[in-house]
């Protein structure tokens, strides 16, 4: 890959991946999962845009996009001690609000990959998957902020790859607890929070970068 030689608003280094984090159903089309997750923080309209926005130029810089979907058996055999919390049972196999969000479009090359916990990392196959991408930095859109997008970042930062936040594209089940994980995300990493903008900015260099000179 052409080394970016420019100032890196994101601090993006090496081969990044994105991650998107089980953003599923909420189509308002079908009953949400009764007692399923509280979600108190608003803002879900003005993300969206966002975030598809970001996916397509991640797309068009050669960007992996890896895609992260929680599901759950109705049995709930396989819950564990998910519901010793606020939240009741949730991403049921089968439930409409479980599959990826309708108005995204995972590509058939992309990977789709089901999890049971809350860490994307944590009997799954991201690890290989981010080795066969020879990953370095991670970029991590979605939700909950201080779930499953927190916990997702812990383990990336323990398998020593570059966690980065784009916090404009991520939402908490309070907007307190959106802010608690993301200073205790920054807390491991200093450059871990970045916003959509930044981004966009890397990807106009690392798109620069690969024109050839009077193209």
């Amino acid at each position: 890959m052409t080394e970016i030689p420019t100032a890196d608003p994101a601090h993006i280094v090496g081969n990044p991946v994105l991650i998107i984090v089980d953003i599923q159903g909420f189509t308002g089309e079908t009953p949400p999962e009764e007692g399923g997750i509280p979600i108190l923080m608003g803002g879900r309209e003005e993300r969206r845009p966002r975030v598809s926005r970001l996916i397509d130029r991640a797309r068009e810089a050669g960007i992996p996009v890896v895609w992260i979907q929680e599901v759950h058996k109705p049995s709930l055999v396989d819950i564990g001690r998910e519901l010793d919390g606020a939240e009741g049972p949730h991403c049921i196999e089968g439930h409409p609000d479980t599959e990826i969000a309708a108005w995204l479009d995972p590509q058939p090359e992309e990977f789709v990959i089901r999890k049971r916990r809350y860490s994307a990392f944590f009997g799954t196959e991201l690890e290989i998957v981010l080795k066969a991408y020879k990953a370095d930095t991670v970029l991590l859109v979605g939700g909950l902020t201080d779930v499953c997008v927190h916990y997702t970042a812990v383990d990336a930062h323990q398998h020593d790859y570059r966690v980065r936040v784009i916090a404009d594209c991520v939402a908490g089940s309070t907007q307190r607890a959106h802010d608690s994980a993301l200073a205790a995300i920054e807390y491991l990493q200093r450059d871990a929070i970045v916003t959509a903008d930044d981004v966009h900015a890397y990807i106009d260099t690392r798109l620069d970068a690969s024109t050839p000179v009077g193209a």
